[in-house]
């Protein structure tokens, strides 16, 4: 019998009488399940601003406003026209020709959910808001910005006013046209508890703590009843053979291939019945015993990281980082606090729940020496001892051993590098024909825009190339076809806000939105690429 079908800690293995879940619980049960209540209580205290109504925006405000995020605010003065309601699902066809489409957009997109506030301002645009020091703060009290298709001047202008100040929201670009588009993310540094990344926390079977060592070796296995001996964890089988190893080798693990064979042949003799699933599953999991319990090198280089330059919102973050630093450095035995979370395994449920009450007290105990290091560690700073709640201190030992600390770039960034062009057009060379056809449309329509001129926007295939290639460093080419076949698109489809093109956008975007809000799973980093005339994407 399993004890159950996925991991789970001591208070999801016991059955207790719960209420009726709420209405916002019943609503959002599925997300619930993705980023718990931390990450709905997040997106729900959000407000985003959104530089565009078109249909790309539309779509992506779509797939925020449905999960709950709290406010959004769209910035756009434009006036509806045909070609709009032919293609923005979030307009009233005829009904809203001639009408702010900032408005309309807002309008209907509030039917969607009604615990969502939403605003349109259709006065001014980006480029008025740049140009008053209210404007420039204003901008920077959102959760984070949303820019699509925005002109090159006015996105540069708000890309050096964010990066300058570095207590300023993340900038979302998206640039798209026809089939072709790219999603980047500026930000300063984003701190991630919860990455989701599937990679479990050690059992320490090879260090074992006390309370572990002392049940699993008192086990009478020799003189045990068939069926319990058929049950006992395979985390008490390792521990205890591994101990009887270490003390006829010397103090010493399993090191060589003949060892570690031996050592599974004495786990296989063992067994009292030739079917016993939980010997099979230590036989299988023996790898433990000799994979030593150490910090992980990817958590270890974060003990690194220089907090000087932190923006405010990852301060506690570093915080809790220089706690786990001295509680791996000073607390046995030197490694990541324990997790109370169990993976699958055979065992009855007697076994399993009094293995689970095990883990759970040892971590209990750890996470309160975490605690009073952390406590110390505020005090040394000159911080309240309540700048890091309960909550957050309990995910992040939960957590710790996937835990991510980005450090972002600012837009634009890879066009001056050109070391990283030289290299990219080498390795991702059709990643990067995307990214610098769009940037020469960009730049084309820049000028189109500075003249004044009253003809429309509609650069040549010869046009849209030499700008690409002007912005390479010199005798850099991309592989054959690459910048041909992107510049080729966008010559065809310059202007185009295609509706399944805004779909995927809306939901891609909007997944990312999520991950910064939330500060949970790992958002993009660099250019993310999308190609959907050949369907793929890749990074930058």
């Amino acid at each position: 019998m399993s004890a159950g079908n996925e991991s789970q800690t001591i208070e999801s293995a016991t059955t207790t009488i719960e209420s009726a879940p709420d209405q916002k619980t019943r609503r959002y049960d599925r997300q619930l399940r993705l980023w718990a209540k931390s990450g709905q209580a997040a997106l729900e205290s959000a407000h985003i601003l959104v530089l565009s109504s078109s249909s790309t925006s539309a779509s992506i405000l779509k797939n925020l406003v449905l999960p709950g995020i709290g406010q959004f605010t769209i910035l756009d003065r434009t006036i509806t026209e045909p070609k709009d309601a032919g293609n923005n699902f979030f307009l009233e066809g005829q009904k809203s020709i001639g009408k702010p489409r900032a408005e309309e957009a807002t309008r209907l997109l509030l039917e969607l959910n009604d615990g969502v506030q939403g605003h349109a301002v259709v006065n001014k645009d980006v480029q008025e808001v740049l140009a008053s020091a209210d404007g420039a703060e204003w901008l920077k009290g959102f959760t984070l910005i949303i820019a699509h298709n925005v002109e090159k001047g006015a996105l540069e202008k708000l890309s050096d006013l964010l990066w300058a100040d570095i207590k300023s929201p993340p900038l979302v670009v998206i640039r798209s046209a026809g089939f072709l588009a790219e999603i980047f993310i500026q930000f300063h540094e984003h701190a991630v508890i919860d990455s989701h990344i599937d990679t479990s926390p050690s059992l320490r079977i090879d260090k074992p703590f006390p309370a572990l060592l002392k049940h699993a070796t008192s086990l009478d296995l020799e003189n045990m009843d068939v069926t319990d001996h058929g049950h006992v964890p395979y985390v008490y089988i390792l521990v205890r053979v591994l101990e009887e190893w270490k003390a006829s080798h010397g103090g010493n693990l399993p090191r060589t291939t003949d060892e570690r064979k031996a050592f599974k042949t004495i786990i296989g003799k063992m067994r009292k019945k030739s079917d016993e699933e939980n010997f099979e599953e230590a036989e299988g999991q023996a790898y433990k015993c000799w994979s030593s319990t150490v910090v992980p090198g990817d958590i270890k280089s974060l003990f690194t990281a220089d907090a000087t330059a932190s923006p405010p919102h990852t301060k506690p973050f570093h915080y809790l980082l220089k706690a786990l630093e001295i509680f791996t450095t000073t607390v046995e035995p030197h490694t990541l606090p324990l997790s109370a979370t169990l993976p699958d395994m055979k065992a009855d449920t007697k076994q399993y729940v009094g293995i689970q009450r095990l883990y759970k007290d040892r971590a209990s105990e750890e996470k309160g020496i975490f605690k009073d290091i952390l406590a110390k560690v505020l005090k040394d700073q000159g911080e309240d001892s309540s700048l890091i709640d309960d909550e957050t201190i309990d995910a992040f030992v939960k957590n710790a051993h996937i835990l991510k600390l980005l450090k972002g770039k600012k837009w634009g960034w890879i066009d001056a590098d050109k070391g990283a062009l030289s290299e990219h057009a080498q390795i991702s060379s059709k990643q990067l024909g995307i990214h610098l056809a769009l940037s020469s449309l960009s730049s084309l329509q820049f000028k189109h825009i500075q003249s004044q001129s009253q003809s429309e926007f509609a650069p040549t295939l010869e046009e849209l190339t030499a700008a690409a290639q002007a912005i390479l460093p010199e005798g850099v080419e991309l592989q054959d076809g690459d910048l041909n076949n992107a510049v080729g698109e966008l010559a065809r489809a310059p202007t185009a806000d295609l509706p399944n093109t805004a779909a995927l956008l809306g939901g891609v975007v909007a997944q990312e939105v999520i991950k910064m809000i939330t500060k949970q799973y790992v958002p993009v980093e660099g250019y993310c690429t999308i190609d959907l005339v050949e369907t793929w994407t890749g990074v930058l």
